[in-house]
């Protein structure tokens, strides 16, 4: 029988609304994905936001960079459909261990921060680590997070180089490689799944959607989770 490929929302379902917002998460749930993927930054006055860029500027009608702003200066702005910026928090109690969480670690000094919070929601919300990976390109912050607490999932991620990639999910024990699609071939994800599970992203247009699943991949990130 053919394992079933995890169906994961890209920042939500950012193919429909605007990423990394609740609204996009709500979206990718109604859709019925096995997992949301989420990028998250630390901001000035500590907590960890939801939010893929450095910068502001792009997604909101705000301006600076993510990690020079408090919180509730971030929270006063408005994204594309005018929607709010999330805390990690937020996106933990929102989804409620419902499905599988990819939190990717995006700016510096996140690793310590996210640790804490995983297990708070662990320990006391209910959700379950078999429902949490924390991903990141940065070595340092998935060493960070693994010296932390090993029973944290962890994955490490590419767009180039397999075999730093490799070493390093070697090093801290890493549950997934999350791979840029075109670097896979058949063959590839098949050697790699002998250590690690596969996962794929940003899959969204049809022929590499059915290419890509035909490899047998353990999950695909996607900004259109309808289209799997």
């Amino acid at each position: 029988m053919e394992s079933k490929i995890l169906k994961i929302g890209h920042r939500g379902a950012k193919g429909h609304v605007t990423e990394n917002t609740l609204e996009s998460i709500k979206k990718a749930m109604a859709l019925g994905v096995d997992g949301i993927e989420i990028d998250v930054h630390r901001c000035a006055s500590g907590e960890l936001v939801v939010f893929h860029d450095f910068t502001v500027d792009r997604i909101t009608n705000g301006t600076g960079e993510v990690s020079k702003q408090k919180l509730h200066i971030l929270k006063r702005l408005k994204t594309k459909g005018n929607y709010e910026i999330p805390t990690l928090a937020q996106v933990l109690a929102f989804v409620e261990n419902k499905c599988l969480l990819n939190i990717e670690l995006k700016g510096q000094d996140t690793a310590k921060e996210a640790a804490r919070i995983i297990k708070f929601y662990v320990d006391k919300k209910g959700w379950e680590y078999k429902n949490i990976i924390v991903s990141s390109f940065q070595e340092d912050l998935l060493e960070t997070v693994f010296n932390i607490n090993k029973e944290i999932p962890l994955g490490v991620i590419t767009e180039t180089n397999l075999e730093a990639a490799i070493q390093l999910a070697k090093k801290v024990k890493a549950l997934s490689l999350h791979l840029q699609y075109t670097m896979l071939t058949e063959e590839i994800v098949q050697e790699l799944q002998e250590d690690f599970k596969v996962f794929t992203f940003t899959v969204n247009n049809l022929n590499p959607i059915e290419r890509i699943k035909s490899y047998g991949v353990d999950g695909i990130i996607t900004d259109f989770p309808d289209r799997l």
